[in-house]
């Protein structure tokens, strides 16, 4: 099959996850990436925009800095890529600040010449700090595939690269006791309960929690479309939660307000929340450790890993399974003892005359 004729200036390609995309590249302005169909009218005033160096627009001699082919003349480019532009603000930011140390180091240096070797060499200089360090192959992998997009080389050293192992649970997931003792010091009616019974009784992220308002309840549910992953979940409002919302002002937007009056931020309300911990003597505990305290009960409850995906709005197995390895062992274990029953030992099954005799007796 011949490929498909596009206007001058115009490439296809696919990206690392078998998508198919279309660029515009012309030398002297920078690359734009097209958001609608090919000939379709808004792609063709895309072009135009492209043509008239307003969507690409010119790059003046001496205005950037980076050396073509570099690491910062990639990273750039990845920035506005469709696979960059279309992540969760949330993980953008977490991208950025992994990307943008590598580049403060290494930005100079040319890409075509990157070897499997380097990677290891940069890694292993991190090995104090074994999750950033597989934080930063993760990236780097992303870099690499995207640079075999651009032309910028013709393979990926990364691929079959593996980080260091670490033993870890992540953050922590609050016991019951902690729940308790959170309850204790920060009574219904505060600020503090209410964030708490949030996060706990509806298992989501923060980014998540601080925009619920009143707008969201409908039918004893709250309806939220997850930020991170763009999902739309009807989460049945728990009895607990009930009594907390019941002592909560309709007169704002969103259930949770600063001092000030407005709305928190992610990072702010983290912030805030972990101040709350502090106060109750819990400093092990974050606003995370709620969504995995949620999930957790679940577990214990006998919940499926479905179930479980139905209220957290996670998408696999295994994201779930990470958050319910807190579930206490001898509750799981009670449930599935009855579950064992009990079978013929073999030797039972390898005297049939002697079960026939005592059927006869």
């Amino acid at each position: 099959m011949s490929p498909r004729r596009l206007p001058k200036w115009c490439s296809e390609f696919k990206d690392r996850h078998g998508k198919m995309h279309v660029r515009f590249r012309r030398k002297g302005q920078e690359t734009y990436y097209f958001k609608h169909t090919p000939w379709s009218d808004g792609f063709m005033k895309e072009y135009q925009a492209c043509l008239e160096k307003k969507a690409a627009p010119r790059i003046e001699p001496g205005a950037r800095r980076a050396k073509p082919g570099t690491f910062s003349d990639l990273i750039p480019r990845y920035y506005r890529s469709p696979e960059f532009l279309g992540l969760a603000d949330s993980t953008k930011r977490n991208y950025r600040r992994q990307i943008d140390g590598f580049r403060l180091e290494y930005g100079d240096k040319r890409v075509r010449l990157i070897e499997r070797r380097h990677i290891k060499a940069i890694l292993g200089k991190m090995s104090h700090t074994p999750e950033a360090a597989n934080g930063l192959l993760d990236r780097l992998k992303t870099l690499m595939a995207f640079a075999v997009d651009e032309d910028m080389r013709k393979d990926n050293p990364t691929i079959g690269l593996r980080g260091f192992k670490v033993k870890t649970d992540g953050l922590h997931t609050w016991t019951e006791e902690e729940i308790a003792a959170f309850e204790a010091k920060h009574p219904v009616g505060s600020r503090a309960r209410l964030a708490m019974s949030l996060m706990l009784y509806t298992g989501q992220r923060r980014s998540d929690v601080i925009r619920m308002g009143w707008q969201h309840v409908s039918d004893g549910r709250i309806k939220i479309r997850q930020q991170k992953t763009g999902s739309t979940l009807e989460i049945p409002i728990h009895e607990e939660l009930a009594k907390v919302l019941a002592c909560t002002s309709r007169d704002n937007l969103t259930f949770l307000m600063t001092e000030q009056g407005r709305p928190f931020s992610a990072a702010g309300f983290g912030n805030w929340f972990r101040d709350r911990c502090d106060d109750a003597g819990l400093p092990q505990c974050s606003a995370h450790g709620l969504r995995k305290a949620a999930a957790r009960r679940m577990a214990e409850a006998g919940s499926s890993n479905q179930q479980i995906k139905s209220i957290t709005g996670h998408k696999t197995e295994a994201e779930v399974s990470r958050y319910t390895k807190a579930a206490e062992q001898r509750v799981l274990a009670e449930q599935a003892m009855p579950r064992l029953g009990r079978r013929k030992t073999g030797t039972e099954m390898a005297n049939p005359a002697a079960e026939v005799s005592q059927t006869e007796e």
